[in-house]
């Protein structure tokens, strides 16, 4: 709908893309990042390690979320 366009246009310009398109494949890409995340911790979660998490640990997940996400990409 033109008033959805308008706001993606909008919504692009100000935060400094060259395009609508540019902003909405961000867009997917950060969801994408954050499913990835969100499965990791999940499978943390479901793991029952009783020690706490190192910032190591963090550092490792936030990696293989990453790797995740550019696969689906």
């Amino acid at each position: 709908p033109d008033d959805m366009r308008s706001a993606v246009d909008a919504q692009a310009k100000a935060r400094g893309y060259g395009t609508a398109s540019e902003y909405v494949r961000d867009l997917i890409r950060r969801d994408l990042d954050r499913q990835a995340l969100r499965t990791l911790l999940d499978e943390g979660r479901k793991s029952a390690r009783d020690e706490p998490l190192s910032p190591q640990t963090f550092d490792t997940l936030r990696e293989r979320a990453v790797r995740v996400a550019d696969e689906a990409s």
